[in-house]
């Protein structure tokens, strides 16, 4: 089992490095989608895609886990004439995968399109436009699972969820809520999602049908450029700890509870002293208890 800190639930046992960059398998593009609204709602500059890989036949079929990532490894070479180093993307995907069997495993990649800060050239991302470059059946290289940290407890039944992500953060927690829904799980499970436009929301559809299908299940899309649906001001997903103030306070107060960040660098810390102003004293210092020793 995987080691945990002292008060931290059981992680899910999980497989590791079943491929390696020396040895990877060979997966073949079963779908590449865009997953925003998009159209005349978007006002990002960004371009996501879902992106789905079938490894059926090889060791990586059946042997993730949300919270895991897999290695992709581009064709061609860098600028030294080397091949191109691994890079890790997030299984977005739940267990069952794509397929319900686990053979097909998907991610959500963010085409990386920038300037370089010295010479104005533009500069694309290696991997990330690789990737979103490919179509059905196109086939790719792969490593992994890599990860055993970020994963559901071994048994999911004994807490609720408090997911906070913004942008592509969203993959792991996309496959995590089907995770649980699919237990039939008593959990209760609230999903706070930033965006800075509601045309720029990942897996938006698919979050909205979920909460009016599932009534442990909470979405609450935040928007921090322009207002929220329910007329609400615009905001940053660590606010909804006062704006949901009624939802979030047992939820904070009670030992079942796991909360779970990832996003865009930074935005951890606007969560943490959210929480800190949130939380009530005698749990705030549990938590600070905990964090000494650990």
């Amino acid at each position: 089992m995987p080691e945990t800190l002292p008060g931290e639930p059981t992680l899910r046992d999980v497989k590791m490095h079943l491929a390696s960059p020396a040895a990877p398998v060979v997966g073949r593009v079963r779908s590449s989608e865009r997953c925003t609204v998009g159209g005349a709602r978007s006002k990002s500059a960004g371009f996501v895609r879902h992106i789905e890989i079938d490894v059926t036949g090889t060791p990586l079929a059946g042997s993730f886990v949300p919270g895991q990532s897999f290695g992709v490894l581009a064709e061609g070479t860098d600028a030294k004439g080397a091949p191109h180093k691994v890079r890790l993307y997030s299984l977005s995907s739940p267990t069952r995968g794509e397929d319900g069997n686990g053979n097909v495993v998907a991610t959500t990649v963010k085409r990386t399109i920038d300037e370089h800060h010295d010479t104005g050239k533009l500069f694309l991302g290696v991997c990330s436009n690789y990737l979103c470059d490919l179509r059905p059946g196109d086939p790719v290289r792969l490593t992994g699972p890599s990860g055993k940290r970020f994963v559901l407890p071994a048994d999911p039944s004994k807490h609720d969820y408090v997911f906070f992500a913004t942008g592509t953060g969203i993959a792991p927690f996309r496959g995590m809520i089907f995770d649980l829904l699919d237990a039939h799980a008593a959990s209760s499970i609230t999903l706070v999602m930033g965006s800075p436009y509601q045309g720029d929301l990942l897996y938006h559809e698919t979050f909205t049908d979920l909460a009016r299908t599932h009534a442990n299940f909470r979405y609450l899309p935040t928007l921090s450029r322009q207002p929220q649906e329910s007329g609400e001001k615009p905001m940053y997903v660590q606010q909804r700890l006062t704006s949901q103030a009624d939802l979030f306070r047992p939820m904070l107060a009670s030992e079942r509870t796991l909360i779970y960040v990832c996003g865009i660098a930074g935005m951890e810390l606007g969560i943490f002293q959210q929480l800190a102003r949130a939380l009530p004293a005698d749990v705030l210092s549990q938590y600070l208890t905990l964090e000494g020793a650990a």
